[in-house]
C-alpha cells in the first residue's frame, strides 16, 4: 500500500465515529473509556474484542450475527482496519468499534471483568524463540487477558501455524487452564463453531488457496482448580 493511500485512510479514520485514537500517554494516564465502554456505545451490552484485528472482519461478522454485544477491534495499524471501520459505517453497525493502539495495553484499555470474550485471528507466530515475548498466547497476554475477562468469558484462537497451535495448547495445558475445544483442522473435522467456519479474513483465504489447515483453540483462564 502507498503512503498517500494509508495517509488518505488515516485522515478518513479520523472521521468515523466509531474509530478510538489514543496515544500511549493517553492510555498510560488513566483511559476514559476503561471500565466505562458503556458510555461509548450507549449501553451495558457485553463486551467482545478481536485482537489483532487486521481489516476487521471477524469485528464484522460477528457484531452482524449478535447486535446484542459490543465488539472492538484492535490493532496497531489503522490502515488495515479502515476497511472494517468504513464498512460498519455504511452497514451502519451501532455495535462496532475499531480500537487503535498496541495490544500489550490491553490492561489499561479495558477494566478488571469488563471483557466477556476475546478473539484472536491469524496473529504473527513469532517463531523465533527470542520473540517469545511478542507471541500473543504467552503468559505474560494470558495474564492481561485473564484480568480483564469476566469469570467464565471464553477466549478463541484462529490461526494457520500449527507451531501456534501447539505452543498454545501446551501451555494451557501447563498452565491448568480449561481447553474447551481444540481442532487442528476446521474445515476437514466436524466440531468447531458456525462463526468459525462462517467467517474468514482475508489472509485466511489467502492460507486456503495454499492448501494450509487452519486450526481453533477456545478456552478459558479460570484455573482448572477453581
Amino acid at each position: 500500500m502507498g503512503s498517500k493511500n494509508k495517509l488518505k485512510r488515516f485522515k478518513e479514520n479520523e472521521t468515523f465515529s466509531n474509530v478510538v485514537q489514543p496515544t500511549r500517554d493517553e492510555v498510560l494516564q488513566g483511559f476514559k473509556y476503561k471500565g466505562d465502554w458503556a458510555s461509548f456505545f450507549g449501553n451495558n451490552n457485553p463486551i467482545v474484542l478481536e485482537l489483532g484485528c487486521g481489516k476487521g472482519e471477524y469485528t464484522i461478522g460477528l457484531a452482524e450475527r449478535n447486535p446484542g454485544k459490543n465488539y472492538i477491534g484492535v490493532d496497531i495499524k489503522g490502515a488495515r482496519f479502515w476497511r472494517g471501520a468504513k464498512i460498519a459505517v455504511e452497514k451502519q453497525l451501532p455495535n462496532v468499534a475499531f480500537l487503535r493502539t498496541q495490544i500489550e495495553l490491553v490492561d489499561h484499555l479495558f477494566a478488571e471483568n469488563e471483557v466477556e470474550e476475546i478473539w484472536i485471528t491469524f496473529p504473527d507466530p513469532q517463531i523465533k524463540y527470542k520473540r517469545t515475548k511478542h507471541r500473543l498466547t504467552n503468559p505474560v497476554f494470558l495474564e492481561k487477558y485473564r484480568h480483564i475477562l469476566k469469570k467464565g468469558g471464553t477466549m478463541n484462537l484462529k490461526t494457520d501455524s500449527e507451531f501456534m497451535h501447539g505452543y498454545t495448547l501446551g501451555l494451557l495445558q501447563g498452565l491448568g487452564y480449561e481447553i474447551v475445544y481444540a481442532n487442528h483442522d476446521v474445515y476437514k473435522n466436524s466440531g468447531s463453531p458456525k462463526e468459525v467456519l462462517e467467517i474468514q479474513t482475508f489472509y485466511e483465504n489467502q492460507y486456503l488457496e495454499k492448501g494450509k489447515p487452519i486450526t481453533y483453540i477456545q478456552f478459558k483462564l479460570g484455573s482448572t482448580d477453581q
